[in-house]
């Protein structure tokens, strides 16, 4: 069952297109991993998705509904949250409080403040702590706690181990390993390709606003996804026929 419906999106910055006429459907239960280079237009296409900002053209599906119109806070409360990059946590609030933002929303659904807690045992003595003494890792463990408090249908994590140590990263993937079992649906940002690679079933290839690979990580290899991440596919040139020159 198709979940989530992208349809000819075009968002702009100024003249600038940073996302160029991308289609795609997100089915429930997938977990997919959104992989390209800096500018390629992940995190624009992620904030889009979850309504910080309004596309120039094209259409958001979910569950059959047009929500292109929405807020953001109106699409949380359909069942889509952002998990966003730099976590964007309330710093003078404890982490319990920040977890209880998210049950505001009331939407009906398994978790509560103890399963966060059972998931990220790390924050179990941090749970009094203000979110701005936390380190790295225990702050984006707040911040997708939060997220999940809401009782997402769909959740968006925009680098989720950008800035951290590759073991507290580790921490952080293995803590997920309840969430991806749970059957949330998940659209994953992320620049390690081996961990995205890992934990998805399917990856999407963005360069230069648009998706050049859309494939079951069954039906694909590192190499071909490297190759899509850097225009190589193309003959070392882009859709406008300049020279690659070098990764972007």
């Amino acid at each position: 069952m198709t979940l989530l419906s992208i349809e000819n999106l075009d968002v702009r910055y100024g003249q600038f297109k940073a996302v160029r006429s991308v289609s795609l459907k997100v089915g429930a239960g997938e977990v997919v991993a959104m992989i390209g280079a800096n500018g390629a237009g992940k995190t624009t296409l992620l904030r889009t998705l979850a309504g910080a900002i309004r596309p120039a053209s094209g259409r958001i599906l979910f569950k059959d509904k047009d929500v292109t119109a929405l807020s953001a806070h109106e699409r949380v409360k359909s069942g889509m949250v952002l998990v966003p990059e730099g976590r964007r946590l309330f710093a003078r609030m404890t982490v319990e409080e920040n977890l209880q933002l998210g049950g505001l929303v009331k939407r009906g659904g398994d978790w509560s403040v103890d399963r966060i807690f059972s998931i990220f045992p790390n924050l179990v003595k941090r749970r009094h702590a203000k979110t701005g003494t936390l380190s790295g890792g225990e702050q984006q463990a707040t911040a997708i706690g939060r997220a999940l408090m809401t009782n997402p249908d769909v959740i968006f994590f925009d680098e989720i181990s950008l800035g951290l140590s590759p073991l507290v990263v580790d921490q952080v993937y293995a803590s997920l390993a309840e969430l991806l079992k749970s059957g949330v649906t998940v659209v994953l940002v992320e620049q390690d390709l081996k961990r995205a690679m890992a934990v998805a079933g399917r990856a999407i290839c963005m360069l230069e606003g648009q998706v050049v690979l859309d494939r079951t990580m069954a039906e694909t290899s590192r190499d071909e996804i490297t190759e899509a991440y850097f225009g190589l596919k193309r003959g070392q040139r882009n859709d406008h026929g300049h020279g690659m020159g070098g990764a972007h």
